[in-house]
């Protein structure tokens, strides 16, 4: 199979998402508004799919972990005390002229809002002014009057409802460090130069979880998470070969950081973080400890005391859900037709069979094929599909990624067998109609590599 890494752009994504109601512009009705998505059918879908399975690998399946839902607007002296407030910001340019903003610190990333081939200031009639300090923090009101002392803020990370609630789950939870609390959730930031499709928008679903472990352990843990994390991207068929790990270099990490990774993956737009690994040292639970006047730290039977060290992986669903439809993004042409198919995880696509009848106004096929969505979808998420020629039904199916497709045809009524199509070879085999659903469990079970690999 040819490989088409160099024919997937963020474009045919963007068409795909579009085409087959993955995702689509927010407030389109009225103009839209920058940089904000709605998911539709197959998208939110999708998103489940990857949450469901990062809360399996971080929380389900560990016994070191525990769950959180903290609050979107939390009281506004969590973000003095965690430094947002203050510190939370990106330079800001703007040109007097197209009257197009711009981060000055990406400015190498940025076209003229005159000349798109050129970058701002390179052409003598860009006219930009100083770099200033913009606070990414979206501001909001709580209570009824409007002034400085009803001002409060959405998060623009989950991190900081785990740090101030560490005290109540370390105790409620009877949990030791290492421990862990993971938390998904929206997050919200008014970024300068959001773009490029999901990539960067500004509101966003995170998947973070904060790791407490003592001080003398945190470099050992750092180096853990960073690894498997890694490799739970490997285990959802991301191509290795697409993913890679970058080392922060001491300038760039966070002040009281030890030690910062990212793992990027490769976007139509080059090598982007896809997610970080951050040793953020004590620094967290010590900022609240001094702001808020509570204790944050782990004290033992014996005695011990001390304020834990933090491993933080964090990662957005979106930047997972663009890397995934990226690297399953296919074309190629079968029976002299073009294909496009998306080669997803059977255990990510958001539909994991279709439910196909071969004649759609032969009643008896479809009450049989009724009958195996009925016993189907009470396990997994089934479509049944009767509308068009056969061929175009897979060819759907085939765009929205569903592994399997079990087709009802003239042979069922004789012998109740039916017909399954695998999405990434197209062979076909003949299954008793009884055993299906044990056929399919089975089917998502198994390990699964990109056909692409």
């Amino acid at each position: 199979m040819a490989d088409n890494t160099e024919a997937v752009t963020m474009d045919k994504i963007v068409s795909l998402c579009r085409r087959r109601g993955f995702v689509f512009p927010s407030s389109e009705i009225y103009g839209g508004l920058g940089s904000t998505y709605d998911y539709g059918h197959y998208g939110v879908l999708m998103k489940n799919n990857i949450r469901g399975r990062w809360f399996r690998t971080m929380v389900q399946e560990r016994d070191d972990m525990v769950a959180l839902d903290s609050a979107v607007i939390l009281n506004p002296k969590v973000w003095e005390a965690s430094g947002h407030v203050a510190g939370f910001s990106d330079p800001l340019i703007d040109c007097r002229t197209c009257k197009l903003r711009f981060r000055a610190d990406r400015l190498e990333d940025a076209h003229c809002g005159k000349r798109p081939s050129k970058r701002p200031g390179e052409t003598p009639d860009c006219d930009l002014t100083e770099a200033r300090q913009f606070n990414l923090m979206f501001e909001t009101q709580v209570g009824a009057m409007e002034d400085g002392s009803s001002a409060a803020y959405l998060r623009p990370e989950t991190a900081q409802g785990i740090f101030i609630n560490f005290k109540n789950v370390m105790q409620l939870a009877r949990r030791k460090p290492p421990f862990g609390i993971a938390q998904t959730g929206k997050s919200f930031r008014n970024e300068i130069t959001p773009g490029n499709f999901l990539f960067r928008v500004r509101e966003f679903e995170q998947m973070e979880m904060e790791y407490f472990v003592p001080p003398d352990e945190a470099s050992h843990w750092y180096e853990y998470w960073l690894e498997q994390r890694f490799q739970w991207y490997l285990d959802l068929g991301l191509r290795r070969d697409m993913l890679r790990i970058r080392e922060h270099d001491p300038e760039e990490r966070s002040h009281y950081s030890s030690g910062t990774s990212d793992i990027e993956y490769l976007y139509p737009i080059g090598w982007q973080e896809l997610e970080g690994v951050a040793n953020r040292g004590d620094f967290d639970l010590t900022q609240h400890t001094t702001h808020s006047g509570t204790k944050l730290e782990w004290v033992g039977q014996d005695g011990e005391r001390y304020t834990p060290h933090v491993i933080e992986p964090a990662v957005s669903i979106e930047r997972i859900f663009v890397a995934m439809m990226v690297d399953a993004y296919d074309e190629e042409v079968v029976a002299d037709r073009d294909r496009t198919v998306l080669r997803l995880h059977p255990q990510i696509a958001p539909i994991k069979a279709a439910i196909l009848p071969l004649v759609a106004k032969n009643e008896e096929m479809v009450s049989k094929a009724r009958a195996l969505q009925g016993e189907l979808r009470h396990r997994h998420m089934v479509e049944y599909d009767d509308g068009g020629q056969i061929g175009r039904r897979y060819r759907r199916q085939d765009e929205i990624g569903t592994p399997w497709a079990f087709t009802i045809d003239d042979q069922t009524l004789e012998d109740d067998t039916v017909t399954v199509r695998e999405r990434d070879t197209l062979a076909q085999e003949r299954l008793p109609l009884s055993g299906v659903r044990s056929w399919l469990e089975d089917a998502l079970e198994r390990p699964w590599v990109s056909p692409k690999s």
